[in-house]
């Protein structure tokens, strides 16, 4: 289930499904991390009123969600991530990088496969790292 994280307008964060025609789960929050909550908590109250009324749980909502972010959202979220030495590492101009956080310009789809590829890379280091 792909699910997309937005800022509203007023500054709060909502998440929704997409591409489900079986059922739509929301959640809101004044953080990404409230949204994600509350759309984890609207997926646990629809598997309920089904199991409920002796209804099959529909597939979708027993698969584990995929969140989809924009790049203001993604550092917003992991505040951790400095802007500058990640674009750096990504190898994008820091001021470049630091507009794209704010949602101030346009990012093409080359640069965002370039972000994604090295986000999925960097997730895959750390899966197979070991502290000691």
């Amino acid at each position: 289930m792909l699910v997309s994280i937005e800022k509203q307008n007023d500054g709060t964060y909502i998440a929704y499904n997409k591409g489900c025609d079986e059922f739509t789960a929301l959640g809101s929050g004044d953080t990404i991390a409230e949204a994600k909550d509350d759309f984890f908590n609207s997926i646990e109250e629809m598997k309920e009123v089904y199991q409920k009324h002796g209804d099959e749980v529909p597939a979708s909502l027993m698969e584990k969600p995929t969140f989809k972010f924009d790049l203001a959202s993604f550092f917003e979220y992991y505040s951790f991530i400095n802007v500058t030495a990640f674009a750096k590492m990504v190898g994008i101009n820091g001021s470049l990088m630091r507009q794209y956080k704010k949602g101030n310009t346009y990012i093409s789809d080359t640069q965002l496969e370039k972000i994604q590829t090295f986000v999925n890379n960097m997730g895959m280091d750390f899966q197979g790292l070991r502290l000691v």
